[in-house]
């Protein structure tokens, strides 16, 4: 007797996942992140920033290391054409955006997309050459399936192209002489409510970035309170938003206590810190001392939808530039110490128990 077996698990033919947009990717515990421009600060921080969280960086006075995280922030941003709100206390922010690292390209890239047959060169225009060429750059930075990287490398020296650069995806803004933060809170809100994560799935998402929050050359950097007040409503508004925010703030013009609550706010918070000038201890200390520009601390990583804190293997980096135009993290290494100063003729010691004084013997 022949019985119809019926799996209770079906597939609801209703139920269908939209395709992310570009770079942005799933991350642990139902999230999904977005890169900060610096693959190692991303694996250092579980895989991104995930969005609707609050990145702050304090500053060092003595050098704008912080400037190097919030330009491949920013860029990393517009390369995926997510459209980006820049605050800044200079009178012309848009001055800033011609400073953005562009995309680096290898020595290997350039020859694949440099190389060129003899034969080519006969049967070929060389203006039609030229426009290949310009095609196979824009390539470069592409997976195998044509999608852009998820994080990219970045120049230093050389800046980013201008088609990123529209007025579609950057929105400028100067905090410079501001009276009060109604005028940036408005902005804020107003360019967060566009990735509301109720409008449905994510189909684009968003980037603030604040440039020294507190600056003097603003007129509310003495409204501590209000301060704390906006960058609190900033952070409920982002959790519910497809976007994030990147501030940095100079902590001395702070008071401590306020200091201390600012860091309390923070979903994951960085601090910078300039190396000192012609240290020679500190140069025998650490390896590759003369290609680092400062150090790098993190003092909080982000943990969305857990409770469990984050153990990390180290908490100090180094900021190098590699070919002094490509940014890297490294863990401090500590140098081997030099023994050749020492005698070992002044060890006495033997497993064998013999009172001559010679090399350990095993």
């Amino acid at each position: 007797m022949a019985t119809n077996m019926k799996s209770s698990f079906s597939r609801n033919p209703c139920t269908t996942i939209s395709p992310l947009p570009s770079g942005v990717k799933p991350g642990p515990n139902g999230i999904f992140l977005v890169s900060t421009g610096i693959s190692y600060l991303d694996k250092i921080l579980g895989g991104g920033i995930p969005l609707g969280t609050l990145v702050m960086i304090m500053e060092d006075n003595e050098a704008p290391h912080h400037l190097l995280l919030l330009r491949n922030f920013m860029s990393q941003g517009l390369i995926h054409q997510q459209p980006l709100l820049y605050a800044s206390p200079e009178k012309n922010p848009q001055a800033f955006l011609g400073t953005l690292p562009g995309l680096l390209i290898s020595k290997s890239d350039k020859h694949e997309s440099g190389s060129i047959t003899d034969e080519a060169q006969e049967k070929n225009l060389r203006i039609a050459w030229q426009y290949k060429k310009y095609c196979d750059e824009q390539q470069l930075d592409r997976t195998e399936d044509g999608r852009k990287q998820y994080c990219s490398d970045f120049d230093l020296r050389k800046p980013l192209e201008r088609k990123f650069l529209s007025r579609q995806y950057v929105d400028c803004m100067s905090i410079h002489d501001t009276p009060d933060l109604a005028s940036i809170r408005e902005r804020c809100f107003e360019f967060l409510a566009q990735f509301s994560r109720h409008k449905g799935p994510i189909n684009c998402v968003g980037r603030v970035a604040i440039q020294s929050f507190c600056a003097p050359q603003s007129q509310y950097s003495n409204m501590d309170w209000k301060m704390l007040s906006f960058i609190n409503s900033l952070r409920s508004t982002l959790r519910s938003s497809n976007a994030v925010c990147m501030i940095t703030f100079p902590p001395s013009v702070l008071s401590l206590p306020f200091c201390t609550r600012w860091q309390h706010l923070a979903d994951t918070l960085l601090s910078v810190k300039a190396l000192p000038d012609e240290d020679k201890e500190l140069g025998r200390l650490l390896t590759d001392y003369n290609e680092m520009v400062g150090l790098l601390c993190i003092n909080k990583v982000c943990r969305v939808n857990s409770q469990v804190p984050a153990v990390l293997d180290s908490t100090t980096f180094s900021l190098k530039l590699q070919r002094r135009k490509l940014l890297v993290l490294e863990c401090l290494n500590q140098a081997p110490v030099d023994g050749s100063g020492n005698n070992s003729s002044d060890i006495s010691a033997s497993c064998s128990g013999s009172s001559k004084v010679s090399s350990l013997d095993f």
